[in-house]
Order: C-alpha cells, then structure tokens, then sequence
C-alpha cells in the first residue's frame, strides 16, 4: 500500500529501457546460437521473467550494470522435456513459443502467474499446429504443452494482440521451410513494425504486404549474435509526459530515441493536439503543460498501453474525452476499460464505458481514499500520475506490481515532485 500526495512536477529524469526491444533482443540472442550482448537493458520482473526462461533451455545469461551477456552457443534440451515459467510476462509467452519448436526439446510446458495464465493464446496454438507444432492447453489460456518441430506451412491467424504475429515473425525463419501467413485482422501495429525492424536488422528474407495482412517468410535462415543497445521506453515515459500535462508543469524526459518505432511514441502526438507544447532536442524531449487541454476522440488502437495514463487527462479537459478503438485493453492483465472507468467514478468523474473504449467528462478528483491497482502496474501507475491532482491525495493498494515494466517509477516519480533530476 502507497499513499501520494498532490503535487506539482519539474526538472528531467531518464526513462529507463524498453521490455518490448529487451525481451526481442533476449529471445533473438536464444536463436543465434552463439554470444551477444545487450546494452542498456531494462531489469524488470517481466525481463527477468524472459531470462529465466532463457536459463531454464540452457542458455547463459549474464548480468551485468549496464549490459547483459547471453551466450546460446550449447544449448541444454535438446531430446529432454522442458517446463518455462514466464510469470507476468505475457510478451515472453507468446514470443518465445514459435522458437521452442526450433531447440530440439523433447516437449515444453509454457506457464505462467495466476494473472498470465487466464490471457488468451489459442489462437496462436492454433496456428502453429498448422505449421508442425502440437500443443494442448485446458480452455483458451496457458498453460500450454507444446510438442513437435517448426516446419513451415500455411496458416491464418487473427491477431487481437500484435504479439501473436511477432511471435511467427521471429520463428519461422527457423522453420524448416517457407511460410506463409494470412492476417485478416491486426491491432498494435507498431509493435510488429519493432518485431521487423529486428528481422532487417538480422538480414532475414521476408515478403510482407505493406497493410501487414500477409506474410511470406523464407525458411532454414539464421540469427547472428549481436552487440546493440536498446532505447528509452515510451510507454513507460507516457506516465511523465501526463504528469507534466495534467499539473500544467513542463518536464524533460532522456534516453528516448524518437526514431524507435515503439507505437507509445504516439502519445505525444495526442498530448501535441491536446495543446501540450512538446519539443525533441539533444538534452531530451520536453514536455509543457497548460491549464484548458482539449477533449477530443482518439484512437489507441497501436498503443492500447496507453488507455490507463492518457484516461486520468480526461479529468482536467475542457470537453470529454474518449479513447476508442482499444477493444484489446480488455484482454491485458486485466480489463482495463472497466477497470479505469471504475477507479475514475470512485475519484467522482463521469465515465461512460464503451466496448472499445471509454469517455471521461472533466471533473474535480477527490482524494483521500484507496482505490485498486488490480495487480496491474499501469493501472497502479496511471493511478499514481492522478494523484497528482487529487484533493488530498490518494492511496494505492498495491503497489508492487510496478516492477513488471518500471522498478523504479514511484523513486523517479518522488524526485520529479522534488524538480530536480
């Protein structure tokens, strides 16, 4: 339990590595069967979680400061049966699930918390049936029991989450032969664009169409290991570029690389039509405040993580506010439409809840009370950015749950309330 009070923000602070570009670098480093390195990497309980799993095959995985050594060159299951547990990571369980049809492991059991197990992931076992590789799973959720070898084939595959493509896009230049995959639907575009720009990066032969909805991927490729650093995280900025917006106060964030293809990037394009000034430099990106922000509709779709912070916004617009098109913030650690909506009303706003998405109508937060982070830890951030205003402060439940993605938010949030960096 944490209890924050208002305040004003100011100065910089640095924002700490991207999860999504960690654990891609992590599980490419797994398939290069050999030893990279990863610099600026983001020690978070969903990283650790996609280390373990590293560990548990058999690969090296050593931590340093500022940079890990992953060492994949022997490998230890091939011919055994293997058990992964990927606790809260959801980006670990359906990216790495394609590249254990490619170790040679006798059978793998894939599971995770109390929270992960109940996401969805039959549609991606489904389609890797197609392509060579059995697995059962009780329902629609983990845990999964996968046996076989990647092949190749055809399959189709609608992807309400972005991370059932990236997942086939990093194995099947494994497999054994080519691919081809049909995408009717896809949400989180970005995210397969960062998942491509991997792929470039390792010289691996692909056709996609430029509307994403197909792929062509050439089998019996390789992966090489590498040395490469990763960016600053802007879903994880996107909490103090709302702080800076909803107290009216000007920050400036580091470590952030505006030509990453992180689909959170966009959320400063919002607070910009919002009437945020916001300007990219070589000190960082500085974000200004002002009283009077514009409503509007915005659509989240490529950056459904965003629902949570950018929703507190909607309590100091001069119009309501809705977030739309976001149908898959419903299938994250938790539903987070009805979740939001239902913490924003306990702080006495006016929420409408819409299947994909939700309205907030501007109003006074009051404080003093405890409101739920649901084991969420951008709900208990974006929790956190509205304390902010909140008369008297509020009181968080939970707090720990932050460490998933952003160990250190509530120190970084503590010297930002101080104006210095």
């Amino acid at each position: 339990m944490i209890t924050l009070k208002p305040s004003k923000v100011g100065g910089s602070v640095w924002i700490p590595a991207s999860k999504s570009q960690t654990i891609r670098a992590l599980l490419i480093a797994l398939a290069a069967r050999g030893r990279s390195i990863v610099r600026n990497p983001l020690y978070s309980a969903d990283t650790l979680s996609c280390i373990g799993a590293l560990r548990s095959l058999g690969c090296s995985v050593v931590m340093c400061d500022d940079h890990l050594e992953v060492d994949s060159t022997s490998l230890a299951c091939n011919g055994r049966d293997v058990r992964i547990d990927t606790g809260n990571s959801g980006t670990t369980t359906y990216l790495i699930y394609g590249l254990l049809g490619t170790l040679g492991c006798r059978s793998v059991t894939i599971a995770g918390d109390e929270q992960l197990n109940r996401r969805p992931i039959r549609p991606l076992v489904d389609a890797y049936r197609d392509l060579g590789l059995e697995g059962t799973c009780t329902g629609d959720c983990p845990p999964v029991v996968m046996q076989g070898r990647l092949d190749g084939g055809r399959t189709s595959i609608e992807c309400r989450t972005s991370q059932y493509l990236s997942s086939l896009l990093l194995s099947l230049p494994l497999a054994a032969h080519d691919s081809e995959v049909d995408i009717p639907l896809l949400y989180e575009k970005p995210y397969v664009s960062m998942t491509l720009d991997w792929l470039d990066r390792q010289g691996i032969r692909y056709d996609m169409r430029e509307d994403l909805q197909h792929l062509r991927m050439y089998g019996a490729q390789h992966y090489h290991p590498f040395d490469e650093t990763i960016a600053g995280d802007f879903s994880s900025a996107s909490f103090f570029l709302v702080a800076a917006a909803i107290t009216g106060c000007t920050l400036t964030l580091k470590g952030l690389d505006m030509d990453d293809s992180q689909g959170d990037k966009g959320v400063i394009d919002i607070l910009r039509e919002m009437g945020c000034d916001v300007c990219s430099s070589d000190e960082g990106i500085t974000i200004s405040g002002r009283s009077g922000l514009r409503g509007g509709t915005f659509d989240l779709n490529a950056m459904p993580d965003a629902l949570p912070v950018l929703s507190v916004l909607g309590a100091v617009t001069a119009s309501p506010l809705t977030l739309t098109n976001v149908a898959n913030a419903r299938i994250k650690e938790t539903d987070r439409i009805e979740c939001m909506s239902a913490n924003l009303r306990m702080l006495g706003l006016d929420v409408e809840e819409h299947e994909d998405g939700l309205t907030v109508h501007p109003g006074h937060v009051k404080g003093g009370i405890t409101v739920p982070g649901y084991g969420d830890h951008r709900m208990i951030m974006a929790m956190a950015i509205l304390s902010l205003i909140a008369q008297d402060g509020l009181t968080i439940d939970d707090e720990k749950a932050a460490d998933v993605t952003f160990p250190t938010f509530f120190s970084l949030l503590d010297r930002v309330k101080g104006g210095s960096e």
